[in-house]
């Protein structure tokens, strides 16, 4: 998946500029490594970044494509995300063993075993279907699906729909799970392609991938996680939308088993006409994102809206809920 979803930026950026060459450079990280743990107790914030920005540092490489949902909401000192491609659908799949074809959640039966590795996805789906029983997948696309269709130990899996599409496998997609069934995470279903700060010429040839409705978007959920600190430990899942000239964003935060959840929604206008803004200002980044060529204040309202969100989270007990969470997990 990591190898298609490069090599479709590396085709956009060669229908833009058709006299550069661009070299594609394989590398494996610690996430892809440790297969036998959950994510979530590896306790690695940059589990799928950090090999590949040591080789941004070093110059062996002048961009880095990731899922923008793997990408800490801080970014170490000197690299930004110098482009958020067009958002493919957020929303999280259902993908059931052969013998349940046909079938939704609601209908499997009881005890039946699902697996994910996310604890966002488990929280919200075991307060929604108490009969299921959930159980940590681990491994790339093609590890999880052979694991659910040759045993029998899974009676469905939950990934990303965005992966299954871009791999080919949409076929596969058995159910989609909608916000009222189970919120999405933060940046899931976008790509980022992550450079080097100071190094403007490369900036400046990424910035043109960039979608304005995802990077606003994808400000304001990022923004909401960071105020909130969460991170893969901690259930916090969110839906954003951008109609009209209006940004909507829903944040949530859950307990490991989904009993205890706050949830909110808040909105902001984002329409403000482009202004050149030279100076020293040309490069400021919204939570890890740097974008010229979208109003900055459109930006920041993005920005803004995923504070205070989470601030009225953090007003009704969310840290309490994350904490005991954080601890949970680590236990």
């Amino acid at each position: 998946l990591a190898r298609i979803q490069t090599d479709s930026v590396v085709m956009m950026l060669r229908e833009l500029y058709p006299d550069l060459h661009f070299e594609i450079v394989a590398m494996s990280t610690t996430g892809d490594k440790i297969l036998d743990t959950a994510l979530s107790k590896i306790g690695e914030k940059s589990l799928f970044t950090k090999e590949l920005e040591n080789a941004l540092e070093r110059n062996e490489v002048d961009l880095v494509v990731h899922s923008l949902k793997d990408l800490p909401t801080s970014l170490p000192p000197g690299f930004t995300i110098g482009a958020v491609c067009k958002r493919e659908n957020p929303l999280d799949a259902v993908v059931f063993h052969p013998k349940n074809c046909g079938k939704t959640l609601s209908l499997l039966p009881e005890k039946s075993v699902i697996g994910t590795s996310s604890l966002r996805r488990a929280a919200q789906l075991k307060k929604k279907f108490p009969h299921l029983e959930f159980r940590d997948i681990r491994g790339n696309l093609n590890t999880r699906l052979k694991k659910l269709d040759e045993k029998e130990d899974f009676s469905a899996i939950i990934l990303a729909a965005a992966g299954l599409k871009r791999i080919g496998w949409e076929n596969r997609i058995g159910q989609l799970l909608g916000p009222e069934d189970c919120l999405y995470a933060v940046g899931q279903g976008a790509l980022a392609v992550e450079v080097r700060a100071k190094d403007q010429e490369i900036l400046n040839m990424v910035s043109a991938l960039h979608d304005a409705d995802t990077v606003l978007c994808c400000i304001a959920e990022r923004a909401f996680m960071k105020h909130l600190e969460g991170g893969c430990s901690v259930p916090v899942a969110v839906n954003s939308l951008l109609k009209d000239g209006q940004l909507y964003l829903t944040g949530a935060v859950y307990s490991l088993d989904g009993s205890d959840s706050l949830k909110e929604t808040m909105q902001t206008g984002v329409s403000y006409p482009h202004q050149n803004e030279d100076g020293p200002n040309d490069d400021v980044q919204h939570v890890g994102i740097t974008a010229k060529n979208i109003p900055g204040q459109a930006q920041e309202a993005a920005e803004n809206l995923g504070v205070e969100l989470a601030s009225l989270l953090l007003s009704k007990g969310a840290k309490h809920i994350l904490s005991v969470a954080r601890q949970l997990n680590d236990a």
